[in-house]
């Protein structure tokens, strides 16, 4: 059966009673394994129980295929229902699995965490066309989601977020949950013994925020977006960020531009070309981004390089105020933006 996106914190926190056979599978290698495990606690709370607890591999199968019957049927030596945790299961394990679940032994719950899947081969087909069976997928999170796992996170620490604060932890966390938890445990150790987490704390521990702004500066160049670069500009210079930086930041980006760009040029589509970088573009960002790739093109973006790196020169060889060079170039290049349809 496929369980619902909606429904799958409450469906691994609370399983259906009898359920058997579960696979945890998709990009967000972090969130797949969150998941699981809260799935597998709900019958052998100490994962590290070794009576308890079957933590098998993919090659481990490979080899012995037999050892999952074996791992389900046996008996625990303290009582109690046994788990079987499969990691890193890929469409390979298929054939194994089409026969285990023809008629599952024993009672133990039989966890299965898998990478991202076909929805038309292999394993994830096999689990959502079982209805004795649970399929469970692990997309990246979302703003709003983000938002509830700080929230979570914040409560169990026994801290608060003040609204500010809540919105900014949340978009600097990313596309991996596992990530996103370690940040979070630095924040609560870093506010414990208060009640509240504000946004300078935040600001502390998760980030760079001057890096944010330069982020933001080059977005709003890159847009056409005079408004927000204005005030982008403003924010960098109260905080003392270099000129410099702030240029280097741009041709960064627009660097970036010109790579996927010319990644498109050759027949990727850009979605794929941007998963590509490296480093990975902040998924926060990622809309932004491709609609200024709709925006420039090849030639347009090697202008726009120019302009930054004469400014870049202008602010280290000549008596111009570096942050005048820097804004006016960053302006000339949200002109080009505007221009470049």
């Amino acid at each position: 059966m496929i369980v619902a996106a909606r429904d799958a914190d409450r469906f691994v926190a609370n399983p259906p009673k009898g359920l058997r056979v579960a696979l945890v599978f998709g990009p967000d290698s972090g969130l797949v394994q969150e998941r699981a495990e809260t799935l597998l606690k709900t019958v052998a709370p100490d994962l590290s129980d070794a009576f308890n607890v079957a933590d098998l591999s993919e090659s481990v199968l490979a080899n012995d295929p037999a050892r999952l019957a074996d791992e389900a049927a046996a008996i625990s030596m303290m009582g109690g229902r046994r788990v079987v945790r499969v990691r890193g299961a890929s469409n390979d394990l298929t054939e194994l699995f089409e026969s285990f679940l023809d008629d599952p032994p024993g009672d133990a719950l039989v966890v299965v965490e898998a990478v991202d899947l076909n929805e038309v081969t292999g394993l994830r087909k096999l689990f959502e066309a079982d209805e004795a069976a649970a399929a469970i997928a692990c997309y990246a999170d979302t703003v709003r989601n983000l938002e509830g796992v700080v929230r979570d996170s914040s409560r169990a620490a026994g801290l608060s977020h003040a609204p500010d604060a809540l919105a900014d932890a949340a978009s600097r966390l990313g596309s991996d949950r596992g990530v996103s938890r370690r940040e979070l445990e630095k924040l609560a150790l870093y506010a414990h013994g208060r009640k509240s987490v504000t946004l300078e704390d935040v600001r502390a521990v998760m980030g760079d925020e001057a890096e944010a702004r330069a982020e933001e500066a080059s977005d709003a160049a890159g847009s056409g977006d005079f408004a927000k670069l204005d005030l982008a500009l403003e924010r960098l210079w109260i905080a003392d960020m270099n000129a410099v930086a702030v240029a280097r930041s741009a041709m960064g980006h627009f660097q970036r531009l010109l790579q996927v760009s010319e990644m498109v040029a050759r027949g990727d589509n850009p979605d794929g070309a941007i998963r590509k970088l490296r480093p990975p573009l902040h998924f926060l960002r990622a809309d932004a981004f491709k609609a200024q790739l709709r925006r420039w093109n090849p030639e347009r973006l090697g202008e726009a390089l120019d302009t930054l790196l004469e400014a870049e020169t202008l602010a280290k060889t000549t008596a111009v105020p570096a942050e005048a060079a820097v804004g006016r170039a960053l302006m000339n290049v949200a002109a080009m933006a505007k221009a470049v349809r």
